[in-house]
């Protein structure tokens, strides 16, 4: 008896031993759904492990292209995607524009704050502290709200109030925790937050289009269960309804 139980413990062992495994890099913004979707995966093949490491776009892509070992890359802007293609880490042919999403503003719920998307608007006097959003020189969402704060005249006179945080999910938790009045993220972070409201959608036309691209890794074409993953990602109805559940649009 004691050698049968020795003996399926070691099948299991090596079983785990030889479990593929897919490295996914993927924008802050995508967490819930990714996870969601990592979770039917993993059901469907349980062979496969997908490990997800979640972060701003911007630091990802310079992970990869110092050597951090990724089989797919999920940007939240198509510049990023662009600078690993440049850096040769990604194939152009590889990239896959999968989805879009929507810039917002936030308050904490207990906050009356007015917004008008109208350059004519006094946004900045409509409240008294500090706007957080992602760095603007580097994380996508805090480049697409420079871009929208400029195109309104607004930027300027918040000069001094902008909190730039390392991910879009670290400025939802500063205006969670009241450390920031107002924030700006997308619609898709605002609406899995049950600590606040949002007080207004930014035109389209005030910042580039925000659009998710999917890439394989050169390394990662060589990993034949990341190619499957990657095909799951982009074409399962079921993957498909998940990312519109949590806010997204598919790419069409």
């Amino acid at each position: 008896m004691k050698k049968m139980l020795f003996a399926s413990a070691f099948c299991c062992a090596v079983s785990l031993t030889h479990a593929e495994t897919v490295k996914i890099y993927a924008a802050a913004s995508l967490n819930n759904a990714l996870i969601d979707i990592t979770k039917l995966y993993e059901k469907k093949y349980p062979e496969t492990k997908i490990i997800p490491v979640f972060g701003a776009s911007s630091a990802l892509a310079k992970q990869i292209e110092t050597g951090a070992k990724s089989d797919l890359y999920f940007s939240a802007d198509v510049d990023w995607m662009q600078y690993l293609v440049q850096k040769n880490a990604i194939q152009m042919q590889q990239v896959k524009p999968l989805l879009f999403n929507q810039l917002v503003v936030i308050s904490a719920k207990n906050l009356n704050i007015p917004f008008k998307a109208q350059s004519n608007f006094n946004f900045a006097k409509t409240f008294k502290g500090r706007l957080c959003t992602g760095q603007m020189e580097s994380v996508p969402v805090g480049k697409y709200a420079k871009q929208s704060l400029v195109k309104l005249n607004w930027f300027d006179a918040l000069k001094g109030r902008i909190v730039g945080t390392d991910d879009v999910r670290s400025a939802l938790a500063f205006v969670e925790r009241g450390e920031c009045d107002v924030g700006i993220v997308y619609k898709t972070d605002a609406l899995i937050s049950q600590k606040v409201k949002m007080l207004g959608t930014f035109p389209q036309n005030s910042h580039h289009p925000i659009i998710y691209p999917l890439a394989l890794t050169v390394e990662g074409q060589k990993n034949k269960e990341a190619v499957h993953f990657k095909n799951f990602v982009q074409r399962d109805p079921q993957a498909k309804a998940i990312f519109v559940k949590y806010g997204f649009s598919l790419y069409k």
